[in-house]
């Protein structure tokens, strides 16, 4: 895919002189840490900035807002650098800021069962904050992920098919707008029926309508009991019709996790794991001991009239936390199967009736266009996977798998799903957006119009001509 193309000023003298007086040495124009805020984990080509800022606090983010703004610099946003759809490149330059540096939890609430932390915050170092207090946060992308970059893209993971996403889990933000101006939204009641939801509207946004500095999220009570297991099948389809009846019958199950044999035998060699290289669910069930027991021999039931085999359990912590690190790295075993190439991945949603088809559909497409393409799930909410492992210098074979992208993100806005069902747009998919919204794309502009006159938030990315 071509990298759009737009002028790339230089960054005016008095916009780096009123930055440095700001920053001192938290503003960088070295090239190495300019590389470093350009490149992300996928294919896409490094777009560094022209030079990165490290803000302490909301109110230093506004200043540099504020700067930018009088000048027209461009500004990205940056958390940990995990976005797989071009999210921050600087395509037109500008000054990356990096929210890293604000990573304080600033406020847990047991009672409440909520928290507020400042952008930088990753999710496995909330969980480490909250290990005392038997509350855990459970949205897990496979990085580690910032909190504030996870609101940004709407994330979701591996817990989505028990406790949601992102949109689902904040209940407030701190956003800087393009002025300087600084808003908060939401707050910590469980629902509110006044005004707008402004919550919403900035989780998703990627960048383009504000930046977060800070996120008051929901958390919950570790459960009580919590197994894995993982089970075999002959084909995809019979494992994502066990998943269709286990969600339609109700079970609350916490995941529902689907590798592909190609991905578990990818998986098997990068995390010296020793499952039998076939379509393979993940499970995990939260709840009492009872409760365990009773939705796992469910499961269980319902994956044997599909064909599955045996249920290998994983009850103790270490032996899931092996597990479920493996489904993490998945991204990083498929890179293993060539190295010396890049991943694409791509990230549909489809109704949960339709994830069959849409699986058998693209298994079949894989082995037409010649592309090693393991597959991952989080097939529980109807969302999967598969990333192309790509030499990015084979010009051929990065049209095959451009093709194939096209065929598969059509395949399934024709079953009633998106194109992103948790990586978000960047500019990666823009071309996706006016076929999946129509004529909602130009009350999206119109809002960005609203809140970026001048077009300075991270340029290029999620709306056509942005």
């Amino acid at each position: 895919m071509a990298v759009p193309q737009s002028p790339r000023p230089a960054l005016a003298d008095r916009a780096l002189a009123a930055l440095r007086a700001l920053l001192g040495d938290r503003f960088s124009t070295a090239a190495a840490v300019r590389e470093q805020h350009g490149r992300e984990e996928s294919w896409h080509p490094t777009m560094p900035p022209d030079a990165v800022a490290f803000p302490h606090s909301t109110e230093e983010v506004a200043a540099v807002l504020r700067i930018c703004a009088a000048h027209e610099v461009p500004v990205v946003p940056y958390g940990t650098g995990t976005s797989l759809e071009g999210g921050i490149a600087a395509l037109r330059g500008g000054v990356t800021v990096d929210l890293s540096q604000m990573n304080r939890v600033t406020r847990v609430s047991a009672e409440d069962l909520d928290c507020t932390v400042e952008a930088g915050v990753t999710r496995k170092l909330l969980n480490e904050h909250l290990r005392d207090t038997g509350l855990f946060f459970p949205i897990d992308p496979g990085a580690d992920a910032s909190l504030g970059g996870m609101a940004a893209t709407r994330a979701s993971g591996t817990n989505a098919v028990r406790y949601g996403t992102m949109r689902d889990n904040v209940l407030g933000l701190t956003v800087v707008l393009a002025d300087g101006r600084i808003i908060r939204t939401g707050g910590r009641a469980r629902k509110s029926a006044a005004g707008y939801d402004l919550t919403r509207l900035f989780i998703g946004s990627e960048g383009t309508l504000g930046l977060i500095t800070e996120v008051t999220l929901k958390l919950y009570g570790i459960p009580e009991a919590i197994s894995s297991a993982v089970c075999a099948f002959p084909t995809v389809a019979d494992a994502v019709n066990t998943t269709i009846a286990t969600i339609q019958l109700g079970i609350p199950v916490a995941r529902i996790e689907l590798l592909d044999e190609v991905q578990i035998g990818a998986s098997n060699a990068y995390s010296k794991l020793d499952l039998e290289v076939a379509p393979t669910l993940f499970f995990e069930f939260h709840g009492t001991e009872a409760g365990v027991a009773e939705q796992a021999e469910t499961v269980k039931a319902l994956a044997q009239d599909n064909g599955g085999g045996e249920f290998l359990w994983a009850t103790k912590a270490e032996d899931r936390s092996k597990l479920w690190e493996a489904r993490h790295k998945a991204y990083y075993a498929g890179i293993a199967l060539r190295p010396g190439c890049r991943g694409m991945p791509t990230d549909v949603c489809v109704p949960i009736s339709r994830l069959a088809d849409c699986l058998v559909e693209t298994k079949a497409d894989i082995t037409a266009s010649g592309l090693v393409a393991p597959i991952v799930g989080h097939v529980g909410d109807g969302n999967f996977h598969t990333c192309m492992i790509l030499n990015t210098d084979d010009r051929e074979e990065i049209a095959r798998a451009e093709a194939f992208h096209d065929r598969l993100v059509m395949r399934a806005l024709a079953m009633g799903g998106t194109c992103t069902g948790e990586h978000g747009i960047g500019y990666g998919k823009i071309r996706f957006l006016e076929q999946e919204h129509g004529d909602g794309v130009a009350v999206m502009q119109a809002l960005k119009r609203a809140l970026d006159p001048a077009g300075i938030l991270n340029p290029g990315k999620v709306l056509p001509g942005n």
